[in-house]
């Protein structure tokens, strides 16, 4: 509402600014000190360089998940971690999706996949879960499969080891060298989606490190 005042001129043409546009940004992985360094947490991982990158800490919880609540470069950006643990991620990504009435483009969800190798980024409109339960829990929670997903590849699991244990494992050694890299990747990557959007950041950043 414009309040006009006698004697000046107005311009009543004048647009109201538009709300910023709104960015979720959600990585994946089981809460607990035992789980930090597990490859099934890279999603954490790089929420966490994500965090430093802007300078924000995950303090506050929001519907079972540790959320920032930020700006970058002009859009409002929420970045969060869930923990309720993997296999309910869906909870919370929900729940913020619907409290902040998020559009499911403007979702980008951060896990790991066991079928990419160690080092690949892989970022995709959509489409499966191919077996990760987080994503399983949030396709089911949302009852699409049509939201933006970064993946990253952990390779897969040597011998007759099940994947389950596999992704419960702390890297070893010489993919530790590596971690430094694909995480500065991948933050670099999801960034990119908030400024520039999904398809120049296909194009960019889809590949191998």
């Amino acid at each position: 509402m414009s309040i006009l005042f006698p004697g000046i001129e107005h311009d009543l043409d004048l647009e109201v600014p538009a709300l910023p546009q709104i960015v979720y940004i959600v990585g994946l992985g089981n809460p607990g000190r035992q789980y930090r360094n597990t490859r099934h947490n890279v999603g954490f991982m790089v929420m966490d360089r994500l965090a430093d990158r802007i300078k924000g800490s995950f303090t506050r919880l929001q519907f079972r998940a540790l959320v920032i609540d930020t700006h970058y470069e002009g859009k409002r950006l929420i970045l969060a971690k869930p923990q309720t643990y993997m296999n309910e991620s869906g909870r919370a990504v929900d729940s913020l999706i619907r409290f902040y009435k998020i559009p499911l483009t403007s979702v980008l969800v951060v896990h790991d996949d066991a079928d990419l190798s160690l080092g690949t980024i892989r970022i995709r409109p959509g489409g499966g879960s191919a077996g990760q339960k987080g994503v399983e829990s949030i396709i089911d929670r949302l009852g699409t499969q049509d939201f933006p997903r970064l993946r990253i590849g952990i390779g897969r699991p040597p011998g007759q080891m099940i994947a389950a244990a596999y992704v419960l494992q702390d890297f070893d050694r010489s993919e530790t060298e590596l971690l430094g890299g694909i995480l500065n990747r991948a933050s670099e990557a999801a960034l990119s989606f908030v400024t520039s959007g999904l398809e120049i950041t296909m194009n960019q950043y889809n590949g191998q490190l």
